[in-house]
């Protein structure tokens, strides 16, 4: 029985932190939102974004690719309208990295 309750053990820290490595957890104002991560990681697990101006946390590469901008329009930080002029900005930057070096 001793081995089983420290495989239960080890089976919820496991879990615990295979959940914490899957997700961002992004606080906003006073609430905490889940944002699935593109790869397992521990890159921005916690982020905060009180205090910050919107272009700062745009401009996280991990989160932008994660879909931290529909969770900002969401939540009522931007509109859809600076978020597509933003995404236009990146593809235009993203061209310019690519063709001009």
């Amino acid at each position: 029985m001793h081995f089983f309750k420290k495989m239960l053990l080890w089976a919820i820290f496991g879990s615990i932190f295979y959940m914490l490595i899957g997700y961002h957890y992004i606080i906003i104002d006073k609430s905490v939102k889940m944002l699935k991560k593109s790869k397992y990681s521990l890159m921005y697990t916690i982020y905060n974004t009180n205090g910050k101006r919107v272009e700062v946390i745009l401009k996280e590469e991990i989160l932008w690719k994660d879909g931290i901008g529909e969770l900002l329009v969401k939540n009522g930080r931007m509109s859809k309208d600076e978020l597509y002029l933003y995404k236009e900005k990146m593809a235009e930057e993203e061209y310019e990295k690519k063709y001009n070096q």
